[in-house]
């Protein structure tokens, strides 16, 4: 299971104190260094690094979390490799990719070969379902600026990123959704498509 930047500094500021103090910070303690708005914030973040396999928690105390033995060493370890999270992408109607590259994400470095760069985006929508691409999901993808037939891929159409399968039919590229409820999109010459990268994994949190 990968972890977002902001997820590892979580764990990392744990594991620090942890072993400094001998004894886990509060989640107030958590909030307060973090600032962070609320509880629920530090519980969700606490919950997946639980899911994680990172920790172990006991609710009902106040120092109530204990570091997994085999993940007392840093996350971001020989198995491991950092990509940019950049934001979102449609798997419905395309929106406007939101680019933010001081987030990353942590990945298990078989799904990056060395060949290529590779990035993430999250999933919005429910254009891809019947492939198994949930709303909410962390696409990984290669960068890659051309595709073969019945790839999954992520384009950017005058401007506005979307996920979509792959077809090119005479002049017209069609981008086709894998919902038989929606309809492809269909880029005519006159229109702005690029492809910026190719489908080789996801990440999903329950």
């Amino acid at each position: 299971m990968g972890l977002t930047k902001k997820q590892h500094e979580v764990f990392q500021y744990i594991k620090s104190y942890t072993l400094e103090k001998g004894y886990s910070p509060t989640q107030k303690e958590i909030k307060e260094h973090f600032q962070l708005k609320s509880f629920g914030s530090v519980q969700r973040y606490l919950k997946y690094l639980k899911d994680a396999g990172l920790l172990t928690t006991d609710w009902n105390a106040k120092r109530g979390l204990t570091l997994l033995e085999e993940e007392k060493k840093s996350t971001a370890n020989e198995n491991e490799y950092e990509i940019p999270l950049l934001g979102d992408v449609a798997a419905g109607n395309p929106i406007e990719a939101i680019e933010n590259p001081s987030e990353t994400i942590f990945i298990p470095t078989y799904l990056t070969p060395k060949k290529g760069q590779h990035f993430a985006l999250r999933v919005c929508g429910e254009s891809m379902i019947e492939d198994g691409i949930l709303d909410g999901d962390i696409a990984i993808l290669r960068q890659v600026q051309a595709a073969s037939v019945g790839e999954t891929i992520v384009a950017v159409v005058d401007g506005e990123a979307t996920l979509k399968k792959f077809y090119q039919k005479k002049n017209v590229i069609e981008l086709h959704p894998a919902n038989k409820t929606m309809s492809p999109i269909k880029v005519t010459r006159d229109q702005d498509c690029k492809i910026v990268g190719k489908l080789i994994g996801l990440f999903r949190q329950y």
